[in-house]
């Protein structure tokens, strides 16, 4: 007994009793939990403060079974609850709101339940091509997709096909005769008629001898003078559609003037009183203008006009005409009108041509929002009615990507390109 004792104490803090207090020890040893740490009775010595603490932090989550003591207190029933949960245990609380759950920003309604979020949509069928066959050939199981050209054209259809709030009227002029603006009016037109459900109309103000009702089947020998004769009288459709010419394409063409005994030229305001008895019936306005931008039916028709298609050809003299034409409208008070115009590049022979393409593209975009180059083609060079069906490929491609560019600034429902009377 005497040799046991004196060891352990001089490590202690001096106290004289070390067989008296071993046994409290023992009895506030199973709170600390486990065996290995029972061995080292004596806690205070600062050294050990880590390890304690460590020890400490998991041992009240496992405490409350061997200490029947407290759980037979009366109203003490509570305690255990909350010493069965450490402080650490408040990180939970984290995982009952999951990241990933988003709050809605309103109140569920039937909205919420579109097509697009409920329904599983598989990849549509092929239009064309080996796919097609591929697709058929295997009764569906095998869906090789669109192409890239598919996929392509129908981002160009959607496109073309955005609504319109009220009407829409773009100017296709040239100052150079020759480079296709007759053509590039019925190909544009054609191509939105097709591919959209609403009325389209081209209008020949050419105060000249105009040509663009020769480019689609003649359906009647009126003209915009016979229109404006009658315009307050017109209360329906079928009174506008009398004077006008269908095209296979559903695109409809009011002729000018062919009578060389009339004398009257087409003026502003003729040109403001047909633009006032179309914009009710029709959602796309083309207007194909003279060769010359100084006479009186120019001005109206460069007022009303939401956007201008500009067409010159590759060559030196037919692109300078287009640049002096941007040159002209920028000092004439028609800034933002040049900002709105689509530059048509019309090749009118066939073969390369040794103008730079590039050369001339770039420097239209810097001034324009766009530019098309649109290939030769045999159909359009005839100089007879235009039948889509009839071109090439690539000139019904060309003339779908002029569509679209045009489209892209079609104004929203409030209409951003408003004209001023």
């Amino acid at each position: 007994m005497p040799e046991v004792g004196p060891e352990p104490e001089p490590e202690r803090t001096a106290e004289p009793e070390p067989e008296s207090e071993p046994e409290p020890v023992r009895a506030a040893a199973p709170i600390s939990v486990p065996g290995p740490v029972a061995e080292v009775k004596p806690l205070p010595e600062p050294e050990c403060a880590s390890e304690t603490e460590a020890v400490h932090i998991p041992a009240p989550v496992r405490e409350p079974d061997p200490d029947p003591v407290v759980r037979d207190e009366p109203g003490s029933t509570a305690v255990p609850e909350h010493t069965a949960v450490p402080e650490h245990t408040a990180v939970p609380e984290h995982t009952a709101v999951p990241e990933h759950t988003a709050v809605p920003d309103h109140p569920p309604s039937n909205l919420d339940l579109a097509s697009g979020v409920l329904v599983r949509r598989s990849r549509r069928a092929p239009s064309g091509g080996w796919r097609r066959g591929v697709h058929r050939l295997t009764g569906g199981l095998f869906n090789p997709g669109e192409s890239s050209d598919d996929a392509h054209h129908d981002d160009l259809v959607a496109r073309i096909r955005q609504p319109i709030g009220g009407d829409y009227r773009i100017a296709v002029l040239s100052l150079k005769g020759g480079v296709g603006k007759t053509t590039t009016t019925i190909g544009l037109g054609s191509t939105f008629s097709s591919m959209r459900g609403d009325c389209v109309i081209a209008v020949d103000a050419n105060p000249d001898f105009g040509t663009l009702a020769q480019r689609i089947p003649e359906q009647t020998q009126s003209t915009v003078r016979d229109l404006i004769a009658v315009a307050d009288r017109i209360e329906r459709y079928s009174d506008v559609r009398a004077h006008t010419s269908q095209a296979p394409s559903r695109l409809e063409v009011l002729a000018s003037e062919r009578d060389p005994a009339v004398s009257e030229a087409f003026s502003e305001d003729d040109y403001r009183r047909v633009i006032d008895v179309l914009q009710v019936y029709y959602n796309i306005i083309l207007t194909d203008c003279g060769t010359g931008i100084m006479h009186s039916a120019m001005k109206g028709v460069l007022d009303l006009a939401n956007a201008l298609v500009l067409v010159g050809s590759p060559a030196v003299d037919g692109a300078r005409s287009a640049a002096a034409t941007l040159d002209w409208l920028e000092h004439h008070g028609y800034s933002d009108l040049v900002d709105r115009t689509v530059v048509v590049i019309s090749s009118p022979r066939p073969g390369a041509s040794n103008i730079d393409l590039d050369v001339l593209t770039e420097h239209f975009l810097a001034r324009c929002r766009a530019v098309q180059v649109v290939p030769f083609d045999e159909h359009l060079a005839e100089g007879a009615e235009i039948d889509l069906n009839l071109l090439r490929p690539a000139t019904r491609r060309a003339f779908a990507e002029l569509a679209a560019m045009v489209a892209d600034d079609f104004p929203v429902l409030t209409g951003r390109h408003s004209a001023h009377w």
